[in-house]
């Protein structure tokens, strides 16, 4: 498969074949150090990040390319991305010019925008990344948009091929707390990503928490933690605010916390930065059974497998 963008966990066509090819980068991470020679990788940044900005870095890196940063937010002009809009406020720099220009300075943008979780409308528009993919003129790479992020659910699916002996072990995903409202990308992405791989996978989540039907389809979801918890060789927790009353935190207490006592042998994973003694206890964490520090170190490795197959489709 030749690819042009990636923006979705569907610009996969077989996932296994991916999870493959990354593990044989993982374990020859410079067997293609000249394929990036003389290419130059922009990373814009509209949002903070630690993992997905020096991971996407190394890598680069690892293929011979040159990585720019910067963080649009604070250093760049303020960008407008409406049509036919009158110039007159906060705004300098339209995404029209804006986006053509650093396609002159990079062979390959990737791409970070988090969503204002006040207008569904707009962020399920992907405003930003589509108005890279409509004004750019190289590919572009979604580093995790208003409703998606692609490098971590294809960091999640190889972490669990890595980590499971089972021809379908059962993956739960489930919501957590947390003291603010968050996006939905991580959740939609693992979603479609376990959609892809044969596994039995669950989500589990309080009432008013359901993620987009579109995305979740057919697959079970739970308001019961524990009854979907049973048997699980996984449980992936991450917290979302609400879909259908949009970006609202419905549930404020902390009963849906992760603990040793719920989770029993199940492998635990989570995206980071995670926090402690609110999404889940020390005591799961620090266990041998903690894959976060195993699912970081592959984010190079999904990420280096993606700007090879853009690299190799010239």
């Amino acid at each position: 498969m030749s690819l042009k963008n990636f923006t979705s966990i569907n610009d996969i066509d077989e996932i296994n074949s991916w999870i493959q090819e990354a593990k044989e980068i993982k374990q020859n991470p410079f067997l293609n150090n000249k394929l990036g020679n003389n290419k130059t990788l922009g990373l814009l940044f509209f949002n903070a990040s630690l993992r997905t900005r020096l991971s996407t870095q190394k890598a680069a890196l690892n293929l011979g390319m040159n990585p720019i940063v910067m963080n649009v937010a604070g250093d760049a002009w303020g960008i407008e991305f409406g049509d036919g809009t009158i110039m007159n406020g906060a705004t300098a720099e339209h995404i029209k010019e804006a986006a053509a220009v650093v396609s002159q300075y990079c062979d390959i943008i990737a791409v970070r925008a988090f969503p204002t979780l006040s207008d569904k409308e707009k962020d399920e528009s992907e405003h930003v990344l589509n108005s890279f993919l409509k004004y750019a003129s190289v590919p572009i790479i979604n580093m995790e948009s208003s409703t998606q992020h692609p490098l971590q659910g294809l960091t999640d699916a190889i972490t669990i091929s890595e980590n499971t002996n089972k021809k379908k072990p059962k993956i739960v995903l489930s919501w957590a707390p947390h003291i603010k409202a968050l996006p939905h990308a991580v959740g939609n992405s693992f979603a479609e990503a376990m959609q892809k791989m044969d596994v039995d996978f669950v989500i589990a989540n309080p009432e008013g928490y359901d993620l987009n039907p579109e995305i979740t389809k057919d697959t079970p979801i739970f308001h019961n933690q524990e009854e979907a918890f049973k048997n699980a060789d996984f449980i992936y927790a991450k917290n979302w605010s609400a879909y259908n009353d949009y970006g609202k935190v419905l549930k404020k207490d902390t009963d849906w916390m992760i603990t040793k006592g719920k989770i029993g042998n199940a492998k635990f994973m989570h995206c980071l930065p995670v926090r402690r003694n609110l999404v889940v206890e020390d005591a799961v964490l620090d266990s041998d059974n903690s894959l976060v520090i195993d699912q970081a170190n592959n984010r190079t490795y999904a990420a280096q497998l993606v700007l090879k197959k853009i690299l190799e489709n010239g």
